[in-house]
């Protein structure tokens, strides 16, 4: 879908990397080592987003990093709409709506980061009916066509584990009143 509005893969896959979590910044060798792209093709991109004022860059020694430019008007809609293109929007519905008493849902892994490697890691914080879980995320991984891996810890073990969570990069997806500082 996106592919179809958007005809450059390396630009989706910049917008992917950038927009899924605003504090992933990239430098253009390591972004197009991991693309498996030519650093030409990667700066041309990077240089159409940062010229429509969608990244910032911040230049670290030799390195120039980039990362979404978070204040720019359209950043929400971009975001939504690469959520929505991951298919995890879709999962987060369904999971709050149906699971029970959820206080946290993160994701974590190479998702947090950015990366679509089509392996989510679901983190959900709450008391909750862990087969019907399963139930969704068979039903899910049919729609967004990606295996999902949960953990499902009470807010007891949560707060035993939050530093290792802090440490790593982690995408809240939904929260109940709830904080992680």
């Amino acid at each position: 879908m996106l592919d179809s509005l958007i005809t450059s893969k390396t630009r989706i896959k910049l917008i992917l990397k950038l927009f899924l979590n605003p504090d992933t910044s990239s430098h253009l060798r390591g972004l197009a080592t991991e693309f498996g792209e030519s650093t030409n093709a990667v700066r041309v991109e990077l240089n159409r987003l940062a010229e429509a004022d969608l990244l910032e860059s911040n230049k670290e020694g030799r390195n120039i990093y980039y990362r979404a430019n978070t204040r720019h008007m359209l950043y929400p809609e971009i975001n939504t709409i690469v959520k929505k293109y991951l298919g995890l929007d879709q999962i987060i519905e369904e999971i709050i709506k149906k699971l029970g008493d959820i206080d946290l849902a993160l994701i974590s892994g190479d998702y947090a980061q950015g990366i679509d490697s089509g392996l989510i890691d679901l983190i959900i914080v709450g008391n909750i009916d862990k087969n019907y879980l399963q139930q969704l995320e068979e039903k899910a991984e049919k729609i967004i066509k990606r295996k999902i891996r949960t953990l499902v810890i009470n807010t007891h073990e949560f707060e035993q584990l939050k530093s290792k969570f802090e440490k790593d990069k982690i995408l809240v997806l939904w929260k109940k009143e709830y904080s992680m500082e």
